[in-house]
């Protein structure tokens, strides 16, 4: 059994029952996070059954937002609809568009009539606040403390009322009294943010203002900051709401203060009409993109790795970056400082220029609060699988912690290693940044000695490996390739591979425009375009669906663990995990083999005997072949 926990015999052998009873006066455990005193975020009154669950759930592209169906098949509510009940949830996970699903739901019917979290989710109240102010629709959103919120597993119906949650089962009720919601909150603005309220800026930008100063009195902040740039997510169309959101700010003159990207949208601007997009989608979506570019964002961006694009921001700049993978690499790898901001939000500061001065633009919510201890059998593993693996499996452990991870100071990942573990650490976490000692910037001020610890080695990653590959046989109907968007080094990885060989299976990749010039440039597109392969801009594999993804794909390959883990919701098909080389292999042969990479396959068990229980501070890891509800 190796221990974790000791700092005076670090990765001793202890049995199991020295282990748990292992916590030394130097090594006193930190709290994992702050528990809340149960109150409103959004006030109101509501009633309906209760849909609970402790395990985190992304709106957008977890839930259905034309029916309110959860489609995250990794998720324990799973096929049930939230429509019309008391969505009770931990927090959000994953995607920033979260709002945006939040939006189209409320504002389409198809949402819960309240929401209940057990820590304040900025992400889904912004959802319901620009469904207040816009729209004049709205539901109650109660946080609870995590002690409370346990209290509503196995209830089935829930009432809010003001000052009073009520939940009951047949023979049993929970009554949690709530406090108001926090509206009065001393806010300091600046000469030039009172008369940007008062309409000097015209009505887009007061209306923007009002919301930024109303998400900062929610988040506890005492100002405002500038900030340099903006990278905006809410250019994905989800439904109609989301484009009457940008028409509403667009039509009133608003124009961004900042210098400001755009996301990948949901169709190729150049291509969507030959690809047989539905018209009505297709102009929907492309409507919403120019709305945004009428207001000063940069037409030459459209990507969901803005971080590629030569205008990236530098260490220590503020800036407000919507789309997790970016806003995790932003904060992580370049050492840029933006919070996780919501769709939207990402919109009204950027019209603003002034963003709440809370999260991650401050020191203390950059301060690592876990440390994950890789194995040492796993720190010399080369496979580029391995970096995707290990994000999910970081992200997973993380929930909403910032994480030291340590055990890979002697190695070297590239840019697309990094992309790689980012984009599926935002998958299944919901934190808006990680630490990699030896590695990226900010982890030199942290150190692993007083914080709780968790081990990842190689029955993890193999749990994770099994989870992401759903594929139930080895054929192969598509290869995905570049979530998020492909940079130049995998460009050339690709060019290499394929060269003089030939696609038996439809292979797609995406990539922003930027990339795509660098990669023509380089001479890279010439072997893939031979090869067979389809180059798609502009949009990414989240928002792709049929007939872009053909009728009839029953699988998919990809090197992506974010679109194996989304893939399966969101368009119905099962999906292989692989590393590039796994992938075009697949491409040429039309199936894959399933087989467990040697590196996996080859490392000796986990220390843990299936069953056992590690305790690391005030962690309890349950270790099963197969992971159930997290």
């Amino acid at each position: 059994m190796v221990c974790t926990g000791c700092v005076e015999r670090p990765n001793a052998d202890c049995s199991l029952e020295e282990v748990v009873q292992c916590v030394h006066p130097s090594d006193t455990p930190q709290p994992s996070r702050r528990d809340h005193a149960p109150h409103f975020l959004v006030p109101g009154r509501a009633s309906g059954p209760l849909l609970y669950s402790n395990t985190p759930l992304s709106i957008w592209g977890g839930v259905s937002p034309s029916d309110g169906v959860v489609l995250d098949v990794h998720h324990p509510l799973h096929g049930r609809t939230i429509a019309g009940g008391v969505l009770a949830i931990p927090h959000g996970r994953g995607s920033c568009s979260g709002s945006l699903g939040m939006l189209e739901l409320i504002v389409g019917g198809h949402g819960p009539v309240a929401i209940v979290l057990a820590e304040p989710d900025p992400i889904l109240a912004l959802g319901v606040l620009v469904a207040q102010a816009v729209f004049s629709r709205s539901i109650p959103v109660v946080v609870l403390g995590h002690e409370a919120f346990a209290r509503l597993e196995a209830k089935d119906v829930a009432t809010i009322s003001p000052g009073l949650l009520n939940a009951s089962a047949p023979g049993s009720t929970v009554a949690i009294p709530l406090q108001p919601a926090s509206v009065d909150r001393h806010l300091e603005l600046s000469t030039e943010d009172r008369a940007v309220l008062t309409g000097e800026r015209g009505e887009g930008a007061r209306k923007a203002m009002e919301l930024v100063t109303a998400v900062a009195r929610l988040e506890g902040a005492e100002r405002l900051l500038d900030v340099e740039a903006a990278h905006i997510d809410a250019c994905i169309y989800v439904g109609p709401a989301t484009l009457e959101f940008a028409k509403h700010f667009a039509t009133t003159g608003a124009k961004f203060a900042v210098k400001t990207t755009l996301n990948a949208i949901s169709v190729d601007r150049r291509q969507w009409q030959a690809q047989g997009i539905d018209p009505e989608f297709g102009q929907a979506a492309t409507s919403l993109a120019d709305a945004y570019l009428s207001m000063g964002a940069d037409p030459g961006s459209l990507t969901c790795a803005p971080y590629l694009l030569p205008n990236a921001p530098k260490r220590g700049a503020h800036v407000v970056w919507a789309e997790s993978n970016a806003v995790v690499y932003a904060n992580s790898v370049i050492g840029a400082r933006t919070q996780k901001y919501p769709d939207m939000l990402d919109v009204l500061v950027a019209i603003t220029g002034r963003a709440p001065a809370a999260g991650c633009h401050l020191d203390e919510p950059r301060r690592p609060t876990l440390c994950i201890r890789v194995d040492p059998d796993l720190r010399r593993v080369e496979d580029p699988s391995f970096w995707p693996l290990l994000g999910y499996a970081v992200g997973e452990a993380a929930g909403r912690e910032v994480v030291l991870v340590i055990g890979l100071e002697k190695r070297s990942p590239t840019v697309s290693d990094l992309k790689a573990f980012g984009a599926a650490f935002a998958t299944t976490s919901g934190s808006p940044m990680f630490h990699l000692a030896g590695i990226t910037p900010e982890a030199e001020h942290w150190h692993a000695g007083t914080l709780r610890r968790v081990n990842v080695g190689v029955a993890t990653l193999a749990d994770t490996w099994s989870e992401l590959n759903s594929a139930q046989d080895d054929r192969v109907d598509l290869v995905a390739l570049g979530n998020p968007h492909l940079s130049l080094d995998e460009f050339e990885e690709l060019a290499h591979l394929v060269a003089g060989r030939t696609a038996a299976v439809p292979l797609l990749l995406t990539c922003g425009q930027h990339v795509l010039s660098q990669a023509e440039a380089a001479g890279y597109l010439a072997a893939i375009k031979a090869f067979g392969a389809q180059v798609i801009t502009d949009t990414c594999w989240c928002m792709l669906r049929h007939p872009v993804v053909p009728t009839g794909v029953g699988n998919i390959m990809t090197n992506s663990a974010k679109y194996a883990h989304y893939g399966p919701g969101e368009v119905g098909a099962r999906m292989h995990f692989g590393s590039m080389t796994a992938c075009v292999k697949a491409a040429c042969a039309g199936n894959n083999d399933r087989t467990v990479p040697g590196w996996l396959a080859a490392l000796p068990a986990s220390t843990l005997a299936t069953g056992d229980t590690l305790v690391v501070g005030t962690v309890a890891l349950q270790h099963n072949s197969k992971r159930k509800e997290r």
